[in-house]
């Protein structure tokens, strides 16, 4: 790696970070794709990303808040919410609501609840994306993700994009059939963006 390389990757460690939370378990899914599109629309707004998908969710062991250690996995995500000024979540609808594996990934930021400059995701901009087979299961997945984020005192931000697969067909070169979906994922990671520099921590 040369001089300038080396500055390059020192530049962009100090940028600020949004995390991205989302996919299924069994190979890329359309909902992390999805997620994939809003956090390159953030990208292009000045941040880096890091996106824990469903490969990265499916290595979480079920959270246990009596356990004594975490495993290397736990850690690694935990420390990189607590370093985010903001965070964009993708789940798919399952039976009306969010997925076991996205629900267990946000249960582990309980490991965050006494953390003196900020607990669970207080303060901090969350975009939603919701992922379903149909409309009715995308409308109360966003909804059961609000009242979570409500929950850890984030605030959601006012737009949230809801997908039907069964008529938005996503690729591997991280596009879709339907512009305006693209749209709508770029201005989750637009509205993320413009709030974050709010939510900045200050370590």
């Amino acid at each position: 790696m040369t001089f300038e390389q080396d500055e390059t990757v020192a530049a962009s460690d100090t940028l600020p970070l949004v995390v991205g939370i989302g996919g299924t378990i069994g190979g890329v899914s359309s909902t992390e794709r999805a997620l994939r599109i809003a956090l390159d629309a953030v990208e292009k707004q000045g941040y880096r990303t890091q996106m824990f998908g469903g490969a990265d969710m499916a290595r979480l062991p079920l959270y246990d808040p009596k356990a004594t250690t975490r495993t290397p996995d736990e850690l690694a995500f935990v420390a990189a919410v607590r370093e985010a000024s903001a965070v964009i979540i993708a789940s798919p609808g399952y039976h009306g609501s969010i997925s076991g594996v996205v629900k267990n990934a946000l249960d582990l930021l309980e490991e965050t609840a006494r953390d003196p400059e900020r607990p669970y995701l207080a303060d901090m901009p969350v975009g939603l994306i919701a992922t379903a087979y149909g409309w009715q299961a995308t409308g109360s997945t966003i909804a059961a993700l609000r009242s979570i984020v409500h929950a850890l005192r984030g605030w959601p931000t006012p737009f949230a994009a809801a997908i039907n697969t069964q008529i938005t067909k996503f690729d591997a070169e991280g596009g879709a059939n339907d512009p305006a979906v693209i749209e709508q994922l770029r201005l989750v990671g637009h509205q993320v963006a413009r709030f974050a520099p709010l939510a900045e921590p200050s370590n």
